[in-house]
């Protein structure tokens, strides 16, 4: 079998997110691009790969890598991807439901791992929305458009139990802001950040069950209880362009008019509060006010210019299809002979064992803080 490295272009495959309909969107439409106010862009070089390992004897071997796509908050440049050892030219496309974008890839009959290699520009933007509770709309009857984001689904399950916790979460008010106020702040009280216990699905269900999870979990349980109150949300995934063992990361997004789709960051909000209140350097009055900002960053809409948006949506189709629905796509999806490979989280101790695994190195243009882990982010 020759082996050889392969590299192809796709630089006009990057563009911005699709409008589906030729015609304007309206006022209320889940395509409104994001609203927030862009500040303090990084420009990071990012080669990232993911080197996948078929079990013995497999004939065929797929696999879905998400695509990054430019939007008001990042923009993708010099898009290049790569195989090795074996030659395979992917076919690049967007699912209909969320616009997400993938590379597809099929390996024939492949012997060893297979890495897949893509190397791009992202310049990201820090975003936030500076939400007025006051001026956020009541929406007496949400467009059909948005129906997607207020069911239930297998990951953002809203079941009879959910629809019976979230009157008890929620002192009912008159606009969506509060209640949504209502619901991080119980969810951040509720779970433990977990790893080892995580769902890696975003799943609703499991986080309820179990306290427990990570960041999927975490927002998958915030957008069912915002759901169960017929609020529009959804679970956007990404990467966060600095070394830790787990590149993926994911938000919570809610579409509050007139600010459209805001993003929240539960998780990290609840972990970076934690570190706050163990800072032995701090004084009691300086962790409480600082513990303050960083409920109010989070109820304020705030994405970071540490995260690259990569997915968005749970529960969908991928293209070509594959054998069964997505929860959600981290960063890749990957089947042998129509069986899934089992998502991997290499920030789990316990774990040993992993089908593939991600290979990323991030350079960016200047200095960069992460602000989820440093306090004095907060007293921007």
């Amino acid at each position: 079998m020759r082996r050889f490295l392969v590299c192809l272009g796709f630089f006009g495959l990057t563009g911005t997110l699709p409008v589906f309909a030729g015609e304007p969107a309206p006022a209320l439409d889940p395509r409104m691009p994001l609203q927030g106010k862009k500040s303090n862009p990084v420009t990071y070089d990012i080669d990232f790969s993911v080197v996948v390992t078929a079990p013995y004897q497999t004939k065929t071997l797929k696999v879905w890598l998400a695509m990054p796509q430019s939007d008001v908050g990042q923009t993708i440049e010099a898009s290049q991807l790569c195989t090795f050892p074996m030659k395979v030219a992917p076919k690049v496309a967007q699912e209909k439901v969320h616009g997400n974008q993938f590379a597809y890839f099929e390996f024939d009959r492949p012997k060893g791992a297979q890495i897949i290699r893509h190397k791009f520009k992202a310049t990201i933007h820090e975003m936030r929305w500076h939400i007025d509770p006051a001026k956020v709309a009541k929406i007496e009857r949400w467009p059909v458009a948005f129906d997607l984001y207020r069911k239930s689904d297998r990951s953002v399950t809203v079941d009879a139990r959910l629809q019976k916790l979230v009157l008890d979460v929620v002192r009912r008010s008159t606009n969506e802001s509060d209640d949504l106020a209502s619901i991080m702040r119980w969810v951040s009280g509720y779970m433990k950040y977990d790893h080892a216990g995580a769902s890696l699905k975003a799943s609703a269900d499991h986080a309820l069950t179990k306290k427990a999870g990570h960041c999927s979990d975490y927002h998958g349980l915030c957008a069912a209880l915002g759901r169960a109150l017929g609020y529009p949300t959804r679970v956007t995934y990404g990467i966060n362009p600095f070394p830790k063992n787990s590149p993926s990361h994911c938000k919570l997004e809610a579409f509050l008019p007139p600010y459209g789709w805001v993003c929240f960051d539960v998780s990290e909000t609840q972990k970076l509060m934690a570190a706050i209140q163990k800072d032995k350097t701090l004084s009691a009055k300086k962790k409480a006010e600082l513990i303050r900002l960083a409920e109010v960053r989070l109820q304020s809409g705030f994405r970071d210019n540490t995260w690259l948006q990569q997915t968005r949506g749970t529960d969908y189709e991928l293209v070509p299809p594959a054998q069964r629905r997505v929860p959600v796509v981290r960063t890749i999806y990957a089947e042998a002979d129509g069986v899934a490979l089992i998502d991997p989280d290499p920030a789990n101790a316990q774990a040993r064992e992993f089908g593939w695994m991600t290979v990323h190195h991030y350079v960016p243009n200047r200095p960069v803080e992460y602000s989820f882990k440093s306090w004095k982010s907060l007293m921007k």
